[in-house]
């Protein structure tokens, strides 16, 4: 079975990157040297400085491999270039919800999701209700409290 192609944005794969030169040049050094110093204490069994820093080496070195695997698998889209009319991945979705309370989401791989900065997963119930509409659409979204109503304001692709 071939693996899973991930999906991102060019900007996203940068971020991933960046994260990634961050992880190797700055972080796993310095966890390093905090290894080093704890085991300069003596008894590593009841040295709490080492076990927080081995963690810390574990968490570092598992992030390092995740994102070298995504990288690996990536499939970069250049947003910019998509000329549709219909919501894809990459779109960036100006909506409003029954109460009246505009929302704007780009559709973005898993990796470079983020929601707090506008950034909503392919994967998302959101996303997948949006997927293949048009402006002036709506998108219904089956929560616990019930369906909740979008309609697609505008689609841009920047």
């Amino acid at each position: 079975m071939a693996e899973e192609k991930v999906p991102m944005t060019k900007q996203g794969k940068e971020a991933l990157e960046a994260e990634l030169k961050r992880l190797k040049t700055v972080d796993r050094p310095a966890v390093i040297e905090q290894i080093s110093i704890a085991r300069a204490h003596g008894d590593l069994s009841e040295n709490a400085e080492y076990a927080a820093a081995r963690e810390k080496q574990g968490f570092i070195e598992g992030r390092v491999l995740e994102i070298g695997d995504r990288l690996a698998r990536a499939e970069v889209i250049d947003v910019s270039a998509i000329e549709s009319d219909k919501i894809v991945f990459g779109a960036t979705v100006s909506l409003v919800d029954e109460d009246g309370n505009k929302k704007l989401y780009q559709l973005v791989g898993e990796p470079e999701a983020d929601i707090e900065a506008g950034k909503l997963s392919i994967k998302a119930p959101l996303a997948r209700a949006l997927l293949g509409k048009y402006e002036g659409d709506e998108a219904v979204v089956k929560s616990p409290k019930g369906d909740i109503v979008y309609e697609i304001v505008s689609i841009e692709y920047k």
